[in-house]
């Protein structure tokens, strides 16, 4: 039994209550983590998942856009109410609504489409980046670190993550940039299941898109006082992909300013196809260096 991604599929299994108002509900488990809130990731893939058991099963989410209310507590489930918006002959619209102690932590709007046909193209995947098999591992970089959130990245995270060109964990190396890729892929294999698929991987589209905006200003994550915190997020899935296989995700941000961040990703197959767009804005507030707090 692999034990990071047990954990991923029990958090992506909900209840159906059977409970009706107007609203389909449902609950679901919180996964632990170290600094008792939510991570954002699960509860996008969880509303997700809530959304897709109202809708036709020739019906596949193609688009969602979520806003992060409150953080979410990871000592309570959570309880998801959808909202069947419009079934149309092509499309169908759900509103989902995420709750903790009778509070929102989540509200997206998600739109599912039938197969069809039309033109196609996509924007290339860069041809100049290394395997991931020749990257380190956040175990390999993390491993020896002793502290609970260097411990849960290195080991309990259902996600390989290996980074171009370097990890910003512990410190940020080479070029200051707002641009970055990363390989991940689940560490275990999951069902075959294309719905599945793409709620995983709204779960790991999470991870790593606003470090782009920390690489710019050469901040790191053990950076004492850094404070980041997920705004909203919308994605689009192009086509599909399974996640315990190797996708690169490419990610740049284009502005910050305000105490915000924006970022955006794109997610490729390891032949090259683009299987999903990404984009985030987030709260970043990085701390002020001493000899500037000494003197105010």
């Amino acid at each position: 039994m692999n034990g990071p991604i047990d954990g991923l599929l029990s958090t992506l299994h909900l209840t159906d209550t059977g409970a009706r108002t107007t609203e389909d509900i449902f609950t679901g488990p919180s996964q632990w983590m170290p600094l008792g809130r939510v991570f954002g990731g699960q509860v996008l893939a969880q509303s997700l998942t809530a959304a897709m058991q109202t809708v036709p099963d020739d019906r596949t989410i193609h688009s969602m856009h979520g806003y992060f209310l409150r953080p979410g507590d990871v000592a309570h489930p959570i309880t998801f109410s959808v909202d069947r918006l419009h079934d149309g002959r092509s499309f169908s619209t759900r509103r989902t609504h995420a709750f903790q102690n009778g509070e929102p932590i989540l509200s997206l709007i998600a739109s599912f489409q039938t197969e069809d046909e039309g033109v196609e193209h996509q924007v290339d995947m860069p041809t100049d980046l290394p395997d991931p098999e020749s990257l380190p591992s956040t175990a390999d970089v993390l491993g020896a670190v002793d502290h609970d959130i260097a411990r849960y990245w290195s080991n309990e995270r259902a996600f390989d993550m290996r980074h171009i060109p370097s990890p910003v964990y512990l410190t940020v190396e080479g070029e200051r940039v707002p641009r970055q890729a990363v390989w991940m892929k689940a560490f275990g294999r999951l069902p075959d299941d294309p719905k599945q698929h793409r709620a995983a991987l709204a779960y790991a589209s999470d991870y790593s898109i606003l470090e782009p905006i920390l690489r710019a200003h050469g901040v790191a994550w053990a950076t004492p006082g850094l404070k980041v915190a997920s705004l909203d997020h919308a994605m689009w899935w192009h086509r599909d992909a399974r996640v315990d296989e190797w996708l690169l995700y490419t990610q740049e941000s284009p502005s910050a300013s305000g105490g915000r961040g924006l970022s955006l990703g794109r997610i490729y197959t390891r032949e090259g196809v683009l299987v999903a767009s990404v984009a985030q804005e987030g709260m970043v507030r990085v701390p002020a260096p001493d000899h500037v707090r000494s003197s105010e």
